[in-house]
């Protein structure tokens, strides 16, 4: 898949860092998105807090969003879950 091109979105505005809890969970979601509209522009980058973004674990990119001339990189991504935050961390391709 053209990642540049072709994506999938996350547009709602329960995706939002500033967005209060919920029971949602995304342990399924695979290949590229993209966070347009209400949900924002970007994954958040510090630990957004317990119950936040509409689901109890909320994730966030442990690490700089990358610059255009970077390209892709590996970034951690952590889950804020009650006051562990980086619960269950995973790599991703941003």
């Amino acid at each position: 898949m053209d990642k540049c091109n072709r994506y999938n979105t996350l547009a709602e505005a329960d995706r939002k860092v500033t967005y209060g809890g919920g029971s949602a969970c995304d342990n399924a979601l695979t290949g590229w998105y993209r966070f347009v509209g209400a949900a924002g522009t970007k994954m958040p980058t510090p630990p957004p807090g317990s119950q936040m973004c509409g689901t109890q674990a909320a994730g966030w990119l442990n690490g700089a969003h990358p610059t255009v001339a970077e390209g892709q990189v590996t970034r951690q991504v952590c889950y804020h879950y009650q006051s562990n935050t980086c619960f269950y961390p995973n790599n991703i391709g941003v």
